[in-house]
């Protein structure tokens, strides 16, 4: 059984639940199709491959692929126990999630741009005082002098902020539109709206 299906991030909005206020994330989730079937005796590892989105531009390679299915316009795989359940073609809808499930959705995050020390990572900045004028958002020390004599690797700097693969993870479905293929999701998820979206269920 397939446990995750690709979507697209529409925008936020809000219920009321018994008089609360919700902050919910709404999802396109769906319908997908299974595209390809990998197996343990021939790949080395059982996952499903699934096809989102409909487009106009394939090359030669990616028709041969789609072949029966459509010209697809996403392809993600995601990680199954049992092959034997799933189908290739086989349409994979909304309706595989129920109200007050958890998920895990993964998407690129907004990117920032290039950014300082104290907003890319909370650096708290230099003395507000004591003859200081130009510290206030500067990142101080990047290392030492004879050992190692060297930045260390991945030491947090300024620089591009955002626009990577981020996860959101155990937030709970508030409602599951089948119509429309629509996915209330309660908080925020990562990335703009019309964003990729791999939507897991979590556990």
């Amino acid at each position: 059984m397939v446990r995750g299906i690709i979507g697209r991030k529409i925008g936020m909005t809000q219920l009321f639940k018994e008089g609360e206020g919700v902050a919910v994330t709404a999802i396109e989730a769906g319908p997908c199709f299974v595209t390809q079937i990998k197996t343990e005796a021939n790949d080395g590892y059982n996952a499903v491959q699934l096809g989102f989105g409909v487009t106009k531009r394939l090359n030669n390679a990616e028709k041969g692929h789609l072949k029966d299915i459509g010209q697809l316009q996403y392809l993600r795989e995601f990680a199954v126990e049992d092959v034997t359940s799933v189908q290739m073609g086989q349409k994979i809808c909304v309706d595989m999630f129920n109200v007050g499930d958890r998920v895990n959705v993964i998407g690129i995050s907004k990117g920032k741009g290039f950014a300082g020390g104290v907003k890319r990572h909370h650096f708290r900045g230099g003395p507000k005082t004591h003859g200081q004028s130009d510290r206030h958002r500067a990142p101080g020390s990047v290392g030492a002098g004879t050992s190692p004599g060297r930045v260390w690797k991945g030491q947090r700097m300024a620089g591009q902020m955002g626009n990577i693969r981020a996860s959101a993870r155990n937030l709970k479905v508030i409602e599951v539109d089948t119509e429309r293929n629509v996915l209330l999701i309660q908080g925020a998820v990562p990335g703009a709206n019309k964003g990729l979206l791999l939507i897991n269920k979590a556990g």
